[in-house]
């Protein structure tokens, strides 16, 4: 099911008498493609939350559309929308068993839609069976784990094959391990039953690792939509590259001055097609690569063993966080007994904002 929104406002009232109103989403105008997974991604309060209520009707918009398909479900209660929704905090019946939290909204139907108890158990057996939890049908959710009942949440949602599915925050309550696990199996999911998904997180890595496209959003306003390396390769501003990528971008202040780029004393590389300006310049903590001669010296404060990589830990005068990290390979041998070490940088993994817009500049080497 194709979902539309178009120029989606939501405003709240100010909890202030004479304060302005609240723009928890500005003006979001976006096509879902049909069958595809995308990953609602931002801060908190940028607006995600809400957007996810507008499409599944809790909220209603102070302007804009909502189409599913060709039908503009805007004005249309959230029961009549056939959507699913999943959420954080999972929201079982603890009394009920799995079965019994899973038949629910299939109990609800009324009409021609109607089920006899044979096909809602059918039904629920199906569900149950897609997100492999058949054998917990007798259990509560107190006998659970946070993963399992989490199963339950989305077989339940799944149940009524809803035209579109709604994802706030579902991993939030899993540990580390159960939730790269859980993405793992929300993406299959997906893929088998081919429904329209909206996934909502603050986690930039687990949007990017499941998402067809990813947007990235910011006090209730969209910077970019798109495929998640895509927008990790190519931020249109200094926010998208910030927020996206683990460790982050390091940031550094800097300066064009004839074709080179400058990060506080160091011209590190040659750039095309930028006039002489302050920017700020961001590097990818991959985009580092230890030469003895490399034209960025930093003062080394610590070599951290991650593994299969390397993270180096420096500081330099012109950089804009505390520290700047770099990974490298684990097999490069570095001497962290002396005061200093010098990168030279990939240009791929460089990017040049401007100091006053904050958008990228594009460049050529």
């Amino acid at each position: 099911m194709k979902v539309v929104l178009q120029h989606l406002t939501k405003k709240f009232p100010s909890r202030q008498k004479k304060g302005d109103e609240v723009i928890a989403v500005n003006d979001f105008t976006f096509e879902i493609p049909d069958g595809k997974l995308i990953g609602l991604l931002g801060p908190s309060g940028c607006g995600k939350s809400t957007t996810l209520n507008l499409i599944c009707g809790l909220e209603i918009p102070t302007s804009g559309q909502i189409y599913f398909g060709e039908d503009d479900v805007t004005r249309l209660p959230p029961e009549n929308r056939g959507v699913g929704l999943v959420f954080q905090n999972y929201a079982l019946y603890p009394h009920l068993t799995v079965r019994q939290n899973i038949l629910f909204p299939l109990q609800n139907l009324k009409g021609k839609e109607k089920l006899s108890k044979a096909e809602m158990n059918k039904k629920a057996e199906e569900a149950a069976r897609l997100v492999q939890i058949e054998q917990l049908m007798e259990r509560k959710p107190s006998e659970m784990s946070g993963g399992q009942q989490q199963r339950v949440a989305i077989a339940r949602a799944l149940v009524k094959m809803p035209r579109v599915l709604l994802l706030d925050e579902p991993l939030s309550n899993l540990d580390a391990r159960l939730r790269l696990q859980t993405r793992e199996e929300i993406r299959r999911i997906q893929r088998e039953t081919g429904i329209t998904t909206i996934f909502v997180t603050h986690d930039q890595e687990e949007a990017m690792s499941i998402s067809d496209l990813i947007v990235v959003m910011k006090d209730g306003v969209v910077h970019q939509i798109g495929q998640p390396q895509k927008v990790y390769d190519e931020p249109v501003n200094l926010f998208v590259a910030k927020f996206l990528g683990t460790p982050p971008i390091n940031v550094f202040e800097g300066e064009v001055r004839s074709g080179v780029l400058y990060i506080g004393e160091d011209g590190v590389m040659n750039v095309k097609g930028i006039s002489d300006r302050k920017v700020f310049v961001g590097v990818r903590p991959e985009g580092f690569r230890l030469e003895a001669a490399g034209p960025l010296s930093c003062h080394l404060q610590a070599v951290e063993v991650m593994g299969r990589d390397r993270s180096v830990v420096s500081v330099h005068p012109a950089a804009v966080s505390e520290t700047v990290r770099a990974i490298i390979s684990s097999e490069e041998e570095i001497d962290v007994g002396h005061e200093s070490v010098r990168f030279a940088l990939k240009p791929a993994k460089v990017h040049i904002f401007d100091a006053v817009t904050e958008e990228r500049i594009p460049f050529e080497v």
